[in-house]
């Protein structure tokens, strides 16, 4: 097939363990779900799952420096578990739906939180507050094999002190429900990731502070902010 232009990289992830990699076809994210996240932002404990969505060449590997991004004066952290999707369908029903994930990872949800809010009181899309390059970094990817986490220690440390920590089992809506909630609106395709959303201590990153943070018995990220 001949193109126009030169076909753009295919974005992917490491695989802990492995020299393969998991090729990335959509990032999606949850918002707002763990309650006392949801409190911090001014939200209900339980309303519906809303989604957001991220380019696939967002994601950085762990260990990466990334430079401060532009526009934005109130760069956020969020860490978050990533459920990385291995297998597609529509309307999931929440007792298959972790039939379809093949793997999971820590990762965090960079924000550029004046553009959000801005947006808010516009009541215009957050895309350019979520969507932007770099904002996706992702720890190696844990394979599944049958095994998935409903509980367990997340938290995110800035310059080592720690800022977010929580537990898994705090989710609003748990893996299994947010991908048949996914399901409903989108088909979900091999290759998906989906930022399951972050605990309460979300704050504010600044040039030249390191961010480091894990999911327990998942995997670690470690990403710099450069100036």
């Amino acid at each position: 097939m001949d193109f126009v232009i030169a076909p753009p990289a295919q974005p992917s992830v490491a695989v802990a363990g492995s020299d393969a990699r998991f090729p990335v076809r959509r990032i999606f994210c949850v918002g707002r779900n763990y309650a006392a996240h949801a409190r911090e932002m001014g939200g209900d404990e339980r309303e519906p799952p809303f989604f957001f969505s991220k380019p696939a060449d967002a994601v950085v590997e762990s260990g990466a420096s990334i430079p401060y991004p532009p526009d934005t004066t109130d760069l956020h952290h969020e860490i978050e578990l990533v459920v990385a999707v291995g297998r597609g369908g529509s309307d999931i029903p929440v007792e298959a739906a972790l039939d379809n994930v093949w793997g999971y990872a820590a990762g965090i949800d960079l924000t550029r939180r004046d553009l959000q809010a801005a947006a808010k009181k516009a009541g215009k899309p957050w895309d350019l507050a979520k969507g932007f390059d770099r904002s996706a970094p992702i720890s190696p990817i844990r394979p599944a094999a049958g095994a998935h986490p409903g509980a367990g220690r997340i938290w995110l440390a800035v310059d080592g002190a720690m800022r977010q920590e929580g537990d898994l089992r705090d989710m609003i809506w748990s893996v299994a429900e947010t991908l048949a909630a996914l399901s409903r609106s989108v088909i979900l395709q091999p290759g998906d990731l989906v930022f399951t959303g972050t605990p309460e201590g979300v704050g504010p990153v600044a040039r030249g502070q390191t961010l480091t943070g894990g999911v327990d018995g998942v995997g670690e990220i470690r990403v710099r902010i450069d100036g």
